[in-house]
């Protein structure tokens, strides 16, 4: 058998395609589940922003109407925002809890709301999970 012109003796490199072949398949495989995870603590991030501005839309209705000055004005309490986004939360039937619900100025709805995410794959490294929170804000006027 005949050697390749430029190979020395004793240059065997047979199965070291193999090694370079296991060794990319390993890091494509840990790029896809970071990916993954990644994904999901964006979607996760998502609801709890979509749950707290629900609770800040449904506890901007919990207005009550006084006349002032001759005209009607939609006044809003901390109570009655507090009320209505724990409220809306517990009928809406997720996982996440009003920190903070107020109002700052009387028209408006602050909420803050919070929620857990764990990851899927990578439990072993993130084992608490993380901790989301969003706040929003929800004005009630009338015209």
């Amino acid at each position: 058998m005949r050697r390749p012109a430029g190979a020395a003796l004793g240059d065997d490199e047979r199965g070291s395609v193999l090694l370079l072949t296991l060794g990319y398949a390993l890091l494509a495989i840990a790029l896809v589940l970071v990916c993954v995870e990644a994904t999901g603590l964006s979607l996760a991030q998502k609801r709890v922003d979509a749950a707290a501005d629900a609770a800040a839309l449904a506890a901007a209705d919990a207005f009550v109407l006084e006349v002032r000055d001759g005209r009607p004005v939609a006044v809003l309490t901390t109570a009655a925002v507090q009320r209505e986004a724990v409220l809306f939360l517990e009928t809406l039937g997720t996982d996440a809890v009003v920190v903070d619900a107020g109002t700052p100025d009387g028209v408006s709805a602050r909420v803050t709301v919070r929620a857990a995410w764990r990851p899927l794959v990578g439990a072993m490294f993130v084992a608490d999970g993380l901790v989301l929170e969003s706040t929003a804000t929800s004005r009630t006027a009338l015209r």
